[in-house]
Parts: C-alpha cells; sequence; structure tokens
C-alpha cells in the first residue's frame, strides 16, 4: 500500500512539472512526450523501494523501460518542431481563460491518474521479491515482445510514410495499417495484456486486470482511436479506408462489392 502511495505521489509531482513546462513552451503536446518517462519513473520508484532482485522483477522492469523510452523518443522526434498538437490546440482555443486549470485536471493530472491504473501489474510485480519467472511469467514476456514489436513497426512505418513528400495529405494503408487503422494502439495494449499476465503468477495478481483493461479502453474508446479518426471524418479517401479495414485489431481488409 505504501508503494501506491508513494507513486501516487511521484506522479503528482511530475505531471505538476510537465504542466508547468506546458505553460512555459505554451505547448501540452509535452504531455504526450511525457508520458512515456512517466511509467519508467513509476516503475524505477517501486523496484528501489524494495530492494532485492529476481528474474521476474528484473522482467518487468526492463519491458517497462524499453518501452517508455521508446515512445518518448519516438513523440519526441515525431512532433519536433511541429507546434502543439491539433488536439490540444483546439481545447487551447474552446476553454478560452479556463485554459489553464482545464489543462492542469484534464490533461496532466487526469494523465497522473490513468498512469498509475495503468501501472498496478507493474506495482503488484514489483512489490513483491518471490519467486522466479514461471510459465505465466514466460507467457507474458511473449505476449509483451509481440505487442511491443507491433507497436514499433507501425510508428516505424508510419514515420516512414509522412516522410516522403509524395504522401503529403494522404492516409497510410500499407504494411501492418492495412490489416488495422491503428496498429500502434493495438500493439500498445497488447504489451499491456503482457505484463498483466506476468502479474498473475503474484498472489492477488488477478486485480491488476485494471490496468490492461483501462489502457485497452482508453485507445480503444476514447482519447486515442474516437479522437484521431473524427480528424479525418467525411474524408472519401478515409471512408473507403475505414469501411475495409478494422479500426483496432488486425483483420484481413474485407472486399466491397
Amino acid at each position: 500500500m505504501t508503494d501506491v502511495w508513494a507513486a501516487a505521489l511521484a506522479v503528482g509531482l511530475y505531471m505538476t512539472a510537465l504542466f508547468v513546462i506546458a505553460v512555459v513552451r505554451k505547448d501540452n503536446s509535452v504531455a504526450d512526450i511525457g508520458w512515456g518517462p512517466g511509467f519508467v519513473g513509476v516503475a524505477l520508484l517501486a523496484y528501489f523501494r524494495n530492494p532485492g532482485w529476481t528474474p521476474r522483477r528484473l522482467l518487468v522492469l526492463g519491458m517497462v523501460l524499453a518501452w517508455g523510452l521508446r515512445l518518448a523518443v519516438h513523440i519526441f522526434l515525431r512532433n519536433r518542431n511541429k507546434g502543439e498538437d491539433f488536439r490540444y490546440a483546439a481545447w487551447r482555443a474552446k476553454w478560452g481563460k479556463f485554459f489553464l486549470i482545464r489543462s492542469y485536471l484534464q490533461v496532466f493530472l487526469l494523465q497522473g491518474i490513468l498512469l498509475l491504473l495503468i501501472c498496478v501489474p507493474v506495482l503488484f510485480v514489483l512489490g513483491d521479491r518471490r519467486g522466479g519467472l514461471g510459465g505465466l511469467a514466460v507467457a507474458g514476456a511473449a505476449v509483451w515482445l509481440f505487442g511491443f514489436f507491433f507497436e514499433a513497426a507501425a510508428d516505424l512505418q508510419l514515420a516512414r510514410f509522412k516522410r516522403r513528400p509524395e504522401n503529403k495529405g494522404r492516409i497510410i494503408t500499407t504494411g501492418l495499417w492495412r490489416y488495422s487503422r491503428h496498429p500502434n494502439y493495438f500493439g500498445e495494449a497488447v504489451l499491456w495484456w503482457g505484463i498483466f499476465f506476468v502479474a498473475l503468477s503474484v498472489p492477488g495478481g488477478w486485480m491488476a486486470v485494471i490496468g490492461p483493461l483501462t489502457i485497452t479502453c482508453l485507445l480503444r474508446f476514447v482519447s486515442g482511436v474516437p479522437i484521431l479518426e473524427r480528424k479525418y471524418r467525411g474524408r472519401p479517401d478515409f471512408e473507403d479506408y475505414a469501411r475495409r479495414t478494422n479500426a483496432f485489431v488486425p483483420w484481413f481488409p474485407k472486399t466491397l462489392s
């Protein structure tokens, strides 16, 4: 329980610091860059508050570090010199004089709460200093590995697509994006289910299901797929793509008559 409160305090301070940076820079996209490192910080805090290593603890710590740092670098490079993300820019105009307080509460502190919920499987594993890997941990590592490389490959394909001048204004429909409109989000959800499977090898670990459920629902129904697709709704090329291609879970494109 003390680990949860320590993590909550650390996340609150971290998100407040990100908010101050965003205010100074006049760019709330800082929240996106800071998302991955926030998980890294919670994992490191939980690990070092419970000295002693086991293969299972090192496995989950390595998973979180690899995912969080890769995501932070990817988003930093993607957003570099491009100004504030369209979502935050729209809220800046919509919220008017209440922008600062709503940004702090609805962007930064809310993200902190979600971060803590998603991190529950990590806290379960890193709070337990007993046991080796076991079958569940090995299975979880395999699921995580699949999700991690699926997300990384989708991000790389999209970045390469956008770098080509002839693709300006076009929608990517090749590679993994042929089978899912959001393969990067799907990969991210999968890797968190992998971490949950590792947590199942810890007593009471089934309660950590709140973590993967939160990130899956968030990406699929709240801040991931819906917000991004709203940007393209009504475009004939996107509507055709949407009719043929699953939104989230990859599958073969539909053949339309």
